[in-house]
């Protein structure tokens, strides 16, 4: 499998995270709309997924320039983070919040992620703010400043209004004001997506399908103009790079359902997906598809054998979800980048 990433810009406010098993299944509808997209139907895409997946996307995360990417801090103790050796008891219960706000890891292509302990790599919201606004020009980081902005995304509610024509205006239950939530990132952003892909299929096929996809919108309320980008780029991309050189941990870049039997302990935060179809099957009789708890990107890993590194992915795939569309399946796999995670006892 090859790994990629790619670029894209946002030109809309987001209604729906767009973390990689939700990006994969925009993927694979608009591989079912268009057969000559992968020059292959979605059946034959997904006759082999469980084994040898035809694609592997990542969620998205802040591009700060070509050699800089910010990820989620690992879903670690903050112990295996930060070093907290000599530290009073006291002293470490006061700096626990700070530390915990610092949810941001830089990543850089010139300087692998040896330790997850490496001073400066984790950073809070506006310190994130701040080092992307530093690549900005001087005209941008003023009018920044005079808006008030310092966060790289802002949750934004949309009043919306239903009019009753016979009244003209407003009124109760289907005509009442309601509001749509959604996330706004700061201008001129770029997010980077990693994605995998098979040997058979190539980077200018998934740059065509998320080309559709940000032209017609992802995630909740598309149709209202949410979820719209551009794709700016992409590049050939050796995860195993960006990590340690004799790991024993895989740090995931999207949800995923670990092979439990392979892992021998991990750190991550529970994610459950309360997923329903798109498209056509919105409307069918059963559109919600069956939960299922995923552990959240920023999950560390640790494999019971090191043969699990061989391959650029972990995970497994989910099937059965769906009453609807017995075929439908969750991209339960992730990308990942190697970690060396230093436990007390090592």
């Amino acid at each position: 499998m090859r790994t990629y990433v790619i670029s894209i810009k946002p030109m809309s406010g987001f209604g729906t995270p767009i973390k990689g098993d939700t990006l994969f299944g925009h993927i694979c509808w608009q591989a079912a709309y268009d057969s000559k997209l992968f020059s292959k139907s979605i059946d034959e895409l997904l006759s082999g997924y469980a084994t040898d997946p035809f694609v592997v996307t990542s969620s998205a995360y802040p591009k700060i320039n070509d050699n800089e990417y910010a990820l989620k801090r690992p879903d670690t103790p903050l112990d295996l983070l930060f070093d907290l050796s000599g530290m009073d008891k006291a002293v470490i219960i006061k700096r626990r919040k700070e530390l915990k706000g610092k949810r941001w890891m830089l990543v850089r292509l010139d300087n692998r992620l040896n330790s997850l302990k490496s001073p400066g790599i984790y950073f809070n919201d506006e310190e994130l703010f701040e080092k992307l606004s530093d690549e900005k020009t001087i005209g941008f980081q003023r009018q920044m400043r005079k808006k008030g902005i310092k966060s790289y995304t802002v949750e934004f509610s949309q009043p919306h209004n239903t009019i009753n024509r016979l009244t003209g205006t407003t009124g109760e239950g289907r005509f009442a004001p309601y509001a749509v939530d959604q996330v706004v990132y700061m201008p001129d952003a770029e997010l980077a997506i990693f994605v995998g892909l098979r040997e058979d299929i190539s980077i200018e096929q998934v740059v065509e399908a998320l080309k559709r996809i940000g032209d017609t919108g992802f995630g909740r309320d598309a149709s209202t103009g949410l979820g719209r980008f551009t794709v700016e780029g992409f590049e050939k991309m050796d995860l195993m790079q960006l990590g340690a050189e004799d790991p024993n941990a895989c740090y995931t870049l999207s949800p995923s359902v670990p092979a439990e039997e392979l892992i021998s302990k991990a750190f991550f935060s529970p994610f459950t997906r309360f997923g329903r179809h798109g498209d056509m099957l919105a409307k069918a009789g059963n559109p919600f598809k069956n939960p299922v708890i995923m552990v959240d990107e920023g999950a560390v890993l640790m494999p019971k054998d090191k043969g699990i590194f061989n391959r650029p992915y972990i995970g497994r795939a989910v099937s059965a979800l769906s009453k609807a569309e017995p075929r439908a399946v969750t991209q339960g796999f992730s990308l990942y980048i190697p970690l060396r995670v230093e436990m007390g006892n090592e």
